[in-house]
């Protein structure tokens, strides 16, 4: 019987063709009270000139998994590394890049728009373009379906979590996480309902600072450091 050492120094890998693996991230963020997500410009072919999100081929050298890449990749364009970021699902076929058989690995992040907005404004090829204007432009491979495949997902963690948050700026208001909640579900919420979910959700600290809000002041919370998301049973709308 041939041992694993003497099975793998003969091991020819050329023998079965290899389809291209890219990564693909959807970025999201808001701005001016729209949900926007980060596209960069292709400059090369296949389908120069179009827009498609940030990624690419993995770094075997570098990389040591698709995370790592997807987070190199949206490093490298906004000079922010997303503190949350969730594998999306894997798009794969003969008819989604013209050079041949593909997939890639989708992952969808959020983050702070005043975070990266210095390194955006910086960068040529890379845009935040409002979700409701990606129908008016060319958009690259399959990358209009993995936006939107990204999309519904978002809009149903956010009815299960407080996941909003994590495009807000580093202390925000709880009115600021409502309006943020309201802008990625297209609808309104309760507030109750909210504060509910915020108060019992333990990621939350007090600044001990507050803004001016008209003729009130409004309390000023942060993220709690190192605190994962928390998951609802229930549904938002139906609290």
């Amino acid at each position: 019987m041939i041992s694993e050492a003497e099975y793998l120094k003969n091991y020819d890998a050329s023998r079965f063709p290899a389809p291209l693996v890219t990564v693909d991230s959807v970025l999201f963020t808001l701005h001016q009270g729209a949900l926007c997500v980060l596209m960069v410009k292709r400059a090369s072919q296949p389908q120069q000139g179009r827009w498609g999100l940030p990624g690419g081929f993995i770094d075997i050298a570098r990389d040591t998994s698709t995370r790592a890449t997807a987070l190199r990749k949206l490093t490298e364009k906004t000079g922010v590394s997303p503190s949350w970021l969730e594998q999306l699902d894997t798009f794969s076929g003969p008819q989604r890049d013209p050079r041949g058989w593909s997939l890639t690995v989708a992952w969808y992040a959020l983050i702070a728009w005043a975070d990266c907005a210095p390194h955006i404004a910086s960068v040529s090829d890379a845009r935040w373009i409002a979700v409701s204007e990606l129908e008016k432009i060319e958009l690259a491979f399959d990358h209009g379906a993995i936006i939107q495949a990204a999309l519904h997902r978002l809009r149903q963690k956010t009815m299960y979590s407080l996941l909003p948050a994590y495009c807000l700026p580093e202390t925000f208001t709880q009115s600021q996480l409502q309006e943020a909640t309201e802008i990625i579900l297209g609808q309104s919420i309760q507030r109750k309902s909210l504060i509910r979910r915020f108060e019992a959700s333990g990621m939350f600290e007090e600044t001990g600072e507050s803004v001016a809000t008209g003729a009130r002041k409004a309390r000023l919370w942060r993220r709690k450091p190192n605190v994962d998301i928390h998951l609802f049973s229930r549904n938002l709308l139906a609290d």
